[in-house]
């Protein structure tokens, strides 16, 4: 093996091992089994911890962690655990038990839809929207649950817990579902949940040493009038305290004294180290804040000011000169967890707190049975496009199925060691990734068919194959790429989710089509292993005359896209859409024998109703009950159906209150922009990389297959009497298509390009046709076996899957038209059909030199 390729097989190994490595465990280990596989020096004592533990485990009084936490009690473990250094923690138990339950979870995290998660229903205390005056109106509170979630959602986006479902509900009180989290996580994320920031800026009385004990808290005399004492308490390493303590100016009546600073008024934060490792969060101010605080700091130097955040003491610094930077620090003995999360609610204030009222474990929102059918159709279709490429390509289809398996890993690696969820958006993520490596390969080999055709010898065709198909392949790449970092960088919830997805897979697509099977040609061709590279060619040259019909077509389609979405908007209207993006109502029953969710859900979908039907357990893991969120019109017709058609469960509705939309309209909005900013960037590289009038038809293409998809959609949410309705998942769909899209596009566009260098005679309308018969052959295998993969999906994954899969194929149908028949028409169109200066000065050399002839 020459050096170059020994190097890169080597980086190959690397990457793969690593991922491996990343990858494993994939699932958890019983947490008990390794608590005590892992304690040394066992005694009396721990073997009690461990029975203990596991009768309490096995009877499911508590959840595990819980259950461990019980059967230690006041006992010391550290002892048994001398490879974990917990001398320095405030709690050493707990931070060994969250240390070995971190190390026993499995690496592949999944979300709601696919595993469960916690759910936490909190109160909003909207008492203090009124600021003690008037009465608070229904908007004003409608108003406050609608920032409180989007602000929420921030918060939990940067806590790290990937697509959340946040929705409010009832009067006053918001539903927040987590998908899996460490009890660790549980308790940091119910701390972000529930902390208001409500940062306060009070002066300290001259003589509050006089007034009360500074390290003890003791009063010693009585508090003046206006003035209270507050106390901060820091947790020291060992166990120790400290305390600090105040007499501090109360908030003012409305809150507005020249003294007193409060509210909204933090533009930035951030979490540094102090000279001696100490964490200090330093924040920012907003301008109208920073003018208010260097008045406040001028008239009070040599004062203490107190920094109150939810009415407890952060600090009391002495104002040693005026402060008009606008910048402020708050000190203590945080861990880095804490500091972050501190700098997170500061960065997310609320307009009023939040009270947690309750806390249950959910079940998976798209049912077992759906799931089990969604990984085994999953399962089918790769067995499908590997036994294809196998058959159609010979040896090269199973140098592509190396190259695909090596992709898969490198996906997985990367998200488990990003920390990233595995949900049905992200998982559409992976399809269209799938579909992107095999369309990567067919690029290739359909590029070394053409070369051997001509005669080369198979080292030949090969190198000029890769060479060939290298700008096709990183272009379609790259204008997917494009548009998957920007959903990352301005989509939310579930668009964020894909888009992470989308960017790791693309990334190792790329590498993989152009390294892997590179590799493997390179070794067995300087082996002399093969000497030849057999494959089936179905679909030869072809004469098409595809633009003589590509204009009327076009707009016909055109016409139908507008019409159906039409048709839908005014003539289904909220027909159209799910409880994702209406809301609805969220019932909970009783029961004494319990049925699974995919009976249920065969008894609401034959009285033609769409529900999320989760299991439940309070967080002490009694209680269980059942929770049917479905449209607000069909709640009682879920209750009826349910005690009617399962007697042996003997439901009883105990609760039920209204739901808001989980996609709220700052996702709404965040995933239009996103979209729209993805296809600017689109524009702007395919402008750069080919031509104006191309990067024009691509994005004019892509929004048409985008509205075609939505107007079959209107159709079917019409025939299917408002079944097929839109949701989080068919937003997944859409962006899926939008990536295929412009891929597909690309693909003839370089073909297009390439001719018009080479100085191809005829006119640019027979040149584009003439193109498009070229790539045909790999436009059917690509699109093809990607349409067949998803009508395996389609046809044997039930609820969300099988609505994601029914949007892709009306995607892929679309997406393949236009690119045939919609993008070369508007090239036509803006060119007037005169050749565009690609390729200009090659013609020109051509034409003298044949006058010269």
């Amino acid at each position: 093996m020459k050096q170059n390729n020994l190097n890169w097989f080597i980086v190959v190994i690397c990457i793969v091992l690593w991922s491996v490595y990343e990858v494993y465990p994939p699932t958890p280990r019983d947490l008990v089994q390794e608590f005590a596989s892992r304690g040394k020096n066992q005694d009396a004592t721990f073997k009690q911890i461990v029975t203990q533990a596991t009768q309490m485990e096995q009877a499911q009084t508590n959840s595990t962690f819980t259950a461990l936490q019980d059967a230690i009690g006041t006992n010391d473990i550290t002892k048994y655990f001398p490879g974990i250094n917990a001398s320095n923690q405030v709690r050493p138990n707990l931070y060994i038990l969250n240390r070995i339950q971190r190390e026993s979870a499995g690496k592949i995290k999944l979300g709601l839809d696919l595993q469960g998660g916690t759910a936490y229903t909190v109160e909003m205390d909207t008492s203090v929207l009124a600021n003690g005056t008037n009465k608070v109106s229904e908007a004003e509170i409608s108003g406050a649950l609608s920032q409180a979630v989007e602000v929420l959602r921030k918060r939990i986006d940067k806590f790290g817990v990937a697509e959340p479902d946040i929705r409010p509900a009832g009067n006053n009180q918001i539903l927040i579902q987590l998908p899996g989290l460490s009890p660790a996580d549980k308790e940091a994320a119910l701390t972000a949940i529930e902390k208001p920031a409500f940062l306060e800026f009070r002066m300290v009385h001259d003589r509050s040493a006089e007034i009360v004990e500074p390290t003890t808290g003791q009063i010693l005399s009585p508090v003046p009038p206006g003035y209270e004492v507050l106390r901060h308490t820091e947790q020291l390493p060992g166990g120790k305290t400290q305390i600090e303590a105040v007499a501090v100016k109360k908030r003012p009546a409305g809150g507005n004294a020249p003294d007193y600073l409060a509210g909204d008024v933090i533009k930035g934060a951030n979490v540094y180290f102090g000279n001696l490792g100490e964490m200090q969060i330093h924040f920012d101010l907003t301008p109208e804040a920073t003018k208010k605080f260097g008045d406040l700091t001028r008239n009070n130097v040599d004062h203490r000011m107190a920094i109150v955040l939810d009415g407890e003491l952060y600090s009391a610094p002495n104002i040693q000169s005026p402060i008009e930077t606008g910048s402020g620090m708050i000190t203590g003995h945080y861990t880095t967890e804490e500091a972050r999360s501190l700098v997170n609610v500061l960065q997310n204030p609320l307009k009023a707190s939040l009270r947690l009222a309750s806390s249950q474990d959910v079940g998976p929102t798209l049912g077992k049975n759906n799931i089990t059918s969604g990984i085994n159709a999953s399962l089918y279709a790769v067995v499908f496009v590997a036994a294809f490429m196998i058959i159609y390509y010979h040896f090269a289809g199973l140098a592509a199925i190396v190259a695909l398996i090596t992709n898969v890993i490198i996906l997985l690696g990367v998200m488990c060691a990003a920390g990233v969820t595995f949900t049905l958006p992200g998982i559409a993520g992976g399809v269209l990734t799938v579909g992107m490596a095999v369309d990567a390969n067919v690029l290739i080999y359909e590029r070394i068919r053409e070369e051997l055709a001509k005669g080369k010898s198979l080292r030949g065709a090969i190198d000029a194959g890769y060479a060939r198909a290298f700008g096709t392949i990183f272009d379609s790449h790259v204008t997917t790429l494009i548009s998957s970092v920007i959903l990352i960088w301005m989509g939310t919830g579930e668009i964020k989710g894909f888009g992470v997805t989308l960017t790791i897979g693309v990334a190792a697509s790329l590498f993989t089509a152009l390294v892997v099977t590179r590799l493997i040609f390179n070794f067995l061709t300087e082996h002399n292993i093969i000497k030849s590279l057999s494959m089936f060619h179905f679909i030869k040259s072809s004469k098409v005359g595809f633009m003589a019909v590509a204009k009327p077509l076009a707009i016909m389609t055109s016409v139908f896209a507008v019409v159906a979405i039409l048709y839908g908007g005014f003539a289904r209207g909220e027909k159209l859409f799910g409880v994702d993006f209406l809301g609805g109502a969220k019932t909970t029953f009783s029961f004494s024998q319990k049925v699974s969710e995919d009976e249920i859900g065969s008894v609401l979908k034959g009285i033609g109703v769409e529900a999320t039907v989760q299991y439940q357990k309070e967080a002490t893991g009694t209680g269980e009950t059942l929770s049917v969120t479905s449209s607000a019109e069909a709640a009682d017709k879920v209750k009826a159906a349910l005690i009617e058609k399962l007697p042996q469960a003997h439901f009883t509705a105990v609760s039920g209150f209204t739901v808001g939309a989980s996609v709220g309209m700052e996702i709404r909005q965040s995933a239009a922009i996103a979209a729209l900013a993805a296809m600017l960037g689109i524009l702007f590289y395919v402008a750069f990389r080919y031509e104006f009038s191309f990067a024009i038809a691509a994005v004019i293409a892509v929004l048409h297959d985008v509205l075609l998809t939505i107007g079959v959609f209107c159709i079917a949410n019409a025939v299917s009497g408002g079944e097929r309705q839109f949701s989080a998942t068919v937003v997944a769909a859409l962006l899926t298509i939008i990536g295929f899209s412009i891929n597909d596009k690309i693909v003839i566009f370089d073909r297009i390009r390439e001719d018009l260098k080479l100085g191809m005679r005829g006119s640019f309308k027979e040149i584009i046709n003439h193109a498009v018969n070229q790539t045909l052959s790999r436009t059917i295998i690509t699109s093809g076996t990607v349409f067949i993969a998803t009508l395996v999906l389609f046809i044997w994954g039930g609820g969300a899957i099988n609505d994601f899969a029914f949007t892709f194929l009306v995607g892929i149908i679309a997406g393949t038209y236009s690119s045939i028949f919609i993008a070369t028409t508007i090239i036509l169109v803006i060119t007037k059909g005169e050749r565009p200066s690609i390729g200009a000065s090659q013609v020109s050399v051509q034409n003298s030199a044949s006058a010269k002839v």
